[in-house]
């Protein structure tokens, strides 16, 4: 699946999103949610303090799990 820029996330769907460090790409390696606080952890909850770029849906990385 490709990326899409970060201004058409939807919200409350597990995301994979990257962000930039320096001048490198990275993947997040769990997955995501756009919440109206702000984006967070979609396996735990937590609040995670990124400025991703770009995000794709999540595929299921997990055996037997959803995300």
């Amino acid at each position: 699946m490709e990326w899409a820029p970060i201004d058409k996330a939807p919200y409350d769907c597990d995301l994979e999103i990257c962000v930039i460090e320096g001048r490198e790409v990275h993947a997040l390696v769990f997955p995501c949610r756009l919440t109206a606080k702000g984006w967070r952890n979609a396996l735990t909850g937590d609040l995670i303090r990124v400025r991703p770029t770009h995000w794709r849906r999540w595929a299921a990385r997990y055996p037997g799990g959803k995300h």
